[in-house]
């Protein structure tokens, strides 16, 4: 797994002096499991979806077992009979963005590592490399989900969700930035059925 720092200013990387920070001791990290999505076409609460005789947010929630504090997120209405909590984003949008803000402001420490619950393949391995690499952020060559965020990050994506600026790509573009290039067939994406059915039984 190799890192490459970036502003993200224009999607082109370029070299940062904040780069030493990624060297620093990450003794505690905060692992967050967001599944506030819409699942709009799955047809149905992706969290509940089973994959390997669990549920997506089960296999989410043992992903970031090694963290030491471990938070999900989502929206109350919703519901979700899982065996954790779940904490509502206080937000009325359904965006990754609401999930990254609520995290950050929740958490007790300051690298925390979000794992969108539809991304059932990152394991351990990807987010530790994540959270290593952590400038203001860390985030693999697909973009900003899954990814690892430092407290640093909050006063902007706070005030890019108030004004209703929700693509949490475009604020990347003014923090800085990690880029880690992961294997990009651990980070398939469950949006549809016949997304979760490649993935196998």
């Amino acid at each position: 797994m190799s890192a490459e720092s970036s502003s993200w200013e224009d999607g082109t990387p370029v070299a940062s002096a904040s780069w030493s920070r990624a060297a620093e001791s990450q003794a505690s990290i905060t692992g967050i499991l967001l599944v506030g999505g819409a699942s709009s076409r799955f047809g149905s609460p992706k969290a509940l979806a089973q994959l390997g005789g669990r549920t997506l947010a089960q296999g989410g929630w043992e992903a970031l077992a090694w963290c030491d504090e471990r938070i999900a997120l989502g929206k109350r209405a919703d519901g979700l009979d899982l065996p954790f909590p779940v904490h509502d984003d206080g937000e009325e949008v359904r965006a990754p963005i609401a999930g990254v803000v609520a995290g950050l402001r929740r958490a007790v420490h300051d690298v925390c590592v979000f794992l969108p619950v539809d991304c059932p393949l990152v394991r351990e391995p990807e987010l530790r490399s994540l959270a290593e690499q952590c400038l203001d952020a860390a985030v693999p060559q697909t973009g900003p989900l899954p990814g690892a965020y430092r407290k640093t990050s909050l006063p902007l994506l706070q005030g890019r969700l108030v004004h209703g600026e929700l693509a949490l790509r475009d604020g990347l573009r003014q923090l800085d930035v990690a880029t880690v290039e992961l294997d990009p067939d651990l980070l398939a994406n469950v949006n549809t059925p016949a997304d979760l059915a490649r993935l196998g039984p």
